[in-house]
């Protein structure tokens, strides 16, 4: 989905932007500002926005999750190198 095809969404439900941000937890102006594509979604609460609203493909982490994702992720690059050594 992309950014006007979620305000359309908003339109034809009756929800405002700044409701939805309340209810998820969101400030209602960096919603409004992903919604206006002046926010690139790389990090941090504009990503979370950009994957709660669907216009992004992504997966929502903590940051223990990703540490886990990024030792398994070093561990087998250890593996592969040293196997292509032998």
């Amino acid at each position: 989905m992309d950014t006007s095809s979620a305000k359309s969404i908003f339109d034809e439900s009756g929800i405002s932007v700044a409701e939805w941000a309340r209810v998820n937890g969101f400030s209602s102006a960096l919603v409004y500002q992903v919604l206006d594509g002046s926010r690139k979604c790389l990090r941090g609460q504009s990503h979370q926005i950009a994957l709660a609203l669907g216009i992004k493909n992504g997966k929502e982490m903590d940051v223990n999750q990703l540490s886990q994702k990024l030792r398994a992720s070093m561990i087998d690059s250890c593996s592969n190198s040293k196997e292509n050594k032998m």
